[in-house]
């Protein structure tokens, strides 16, 4: 690492048993007093069950409750393009052409209510739900929520055949499941396979921001969003939204649903209030631990969230959550990774108090922290690899951060980067893109805030504690801004190169 004591003004200027426990939930829909029965069982399917010669009795149980659902979308287009447009004469040469698209629902309530994915509704003029082979009818659509990709809609009809909710949080892998849907327009679909997995997140072409997705093998096709993944006792355990798909676009053998338990907990609050309020655990920047950084911080596993900063008067602070904890518990419940943690804060109600298990310094802590609305999504802290310009090769290899060049923080730059003021560090003014520091994620810009759980004030203490660092990883704690965001995060850097 070398220091620079030269003027950097402006240079910043530009960058259960046998028996089933039923459960009917009652909920009081916009004040009027209607309240839906959706029933719901709690215990695990029966898996010392032999396996049957065939399917056929969960078919007829369920299949019932899965609806067509057919979407039309009005677009209006000009013939040709002329500065005279506006004019009304003009406008008699536009054209309207309907787009249709095709999906399936689920029938969770005699009077009506269907659950749906989002993206089968989003954007639709009209909304038609065809029940079996009998009448057609017009939906209205009660709520969206494209977090989780859930949607609720409503049709004027009675007696409907509704399904049995299961319990997803029972689910193992392994367990039988039927994903009944209309792929291709084929109404009444069947298909068959196993849970190949639990939990899954940053699945590529989902864009719902909570994803906790079940993943099967049972084959699921264009137009199958929507419809119903269901337990061997025919109860609806997911409902199904996204695919990887082959070059064709069609099944390979890896869907993924929507566990009932999440799209249940949004369909409450859709009927209730035709929106989904999310509390958020505000003031903290998290990011996800990998085993580079368990091995910094001391950590047993790389299970948790990485708390990356505290805003100073938050309540996080006030809570007496600090930078490098990491939240292992909530509510009593393990915290795995970001992701994990963000959808458990979210289900609950904000204003609500919340118990977090953390680990610190290699000791167990607890905090009772105040959840607030969340009214902004906030990205976790980015832990992408930096592949930046502006390098400068050939700097000394003299210690472990070998081509990091850092300069003292002077006021001028400060307020060019907007940093609070009591943040101190060393700048990082150079990089060498082919640098252990660059691989990790370090960026020209970013403040040296720590290394290795010390702190740094100026770039003198950051080539003290650079050349002192000794082990196979050097735990840099960075303030770093992208955009508008900005908090500190954690990067383990690679030190098995020192020396050669």
């Amino acid at each position: 690492m070398r220091h620079f004591s030269k003027s950097f003004i402006g240079f910043f200027s530009g960058m259960a048993g046998a028996l089933a426990l039923v459960a009917v939930f009652h909920l009081t829909l916009w004040g009027k007093g209607t309240e839906p029965a959706i029933q719901v069982e709690t215990t695990p399917v029966n898996r010392d069950a032999k396996l049957g010669a065939s399917s056929a009795p969960v078919v007829k149980k369920a299949a019932p409750s899965v609806v067509n659902i057919y979407t039309t979308r009005v677009i209006h287009m000009r013939l040709f393009r002329s500065p005279l447009l506006n004019d009304p004469f003009f406008r008699q040469f536009e054209v309207t052409r309907k787009k249709k698209s095709l999906g399936s629902g689920v029938i969770v309530s005699p009077d009506g209510y269907i659950l749906t994915a989002n993206h089968v509704v989003d954007g639709a003029d009209e909304v038609k739900v065809k029940v079996g082979d009998k009448k057609e009818y017009t939906a209205k659509v009660v709520g969206m929520d494209p977090p989780t990709d859930v949607a609720v809609l409503k049709i004027d009809a009675k007696d409907l055949p509704a399904i049995t909710l299961a319990d997803s949080a029972q689910l193992e892998i392994g367990d039988i499941v039927l994903a009944i849907g209309n792929p291709f327009g084929l109404s009444q679909t069947v298909t068959m396979g196993i849970i190949s997995a639990l939990g899954r997140n940053g699945i590529p072409g989902s864009n719902s921001q909570y994803q906790d997705f079940i993943q099967t093998d049972a084959a699921i096709n264009p137009g199958n969003s929507g419809g119903a993944l269901v337990d061997a006792e025919g109860r609806l355990v997911g409902i199904n939204t996204a695919i990887v798909p082959n070059s064709n676009g069609g099944n390979q053998g890896i869907g993924f649903a929507v566990p009932i338990n999440l799209a249940s907990h949004v369909m409450e609050r859709l009927i209730s209030s035709g929106r989904v309020v999310r509390a958020c655990l505000e003031g903290v920047k998290i990011q996800d631990i990998t085993s580079d950084l368990a091995e910094g911080f001391n950590l047993p596993n790389q299970n948790g969230a990485l708390i990356g900063d505290v805003e100073p008067n938050s309540p996080a602070e006030k809570a007496g959550i600090k930078s490098g904890d990491v939240i292992v518990g909530f509510n009593g419940k393990d915290i795995t990774d970001v992701n994990n943690f963000q959808l458990a804060v979210s289900e609950c109600v904000p204003g609500s108090s919340a118990a977090l298990k953390l680990f610190r310094n290699g000791e167990s802590k607890t905090a009772t922290v105040t959840l607030t609305e969340l009214r902004n999504t906030v990205a976790p802290a980015d832990n992408s690899r930096s592949n930046n310009a502006n390098a400068s090769p050939g700097k000394s290899k003299a210690d472990a951060l070998d081509g990091v060049a850092v300069a003292n923080l002077e006021q001028s730059v400060r307020e060019q980067l907007d940093v609070p003021n009591n943040v101190q560090g060393a700048l990082v003014y150079e990089l060498d893109r082919n640098s252990n520091s660059a691989e990790a994620g370090l960026q020209i810009g970013d403040l040296i805030v720590e290394i290795n759980r010390l702190p740094v004030r100026n770039a003198e203490d950051a080539v003290r504690l650079g050349r002192q660092a000794k082990g196979n990883q050097i735990l840099l704690k960075v303030w770093h801004r992208d955009g508008a965001m900005a908090g500190t995060r954690f990067l383990s850097v690679d030190n098995t190169s020192k020396g050669k």
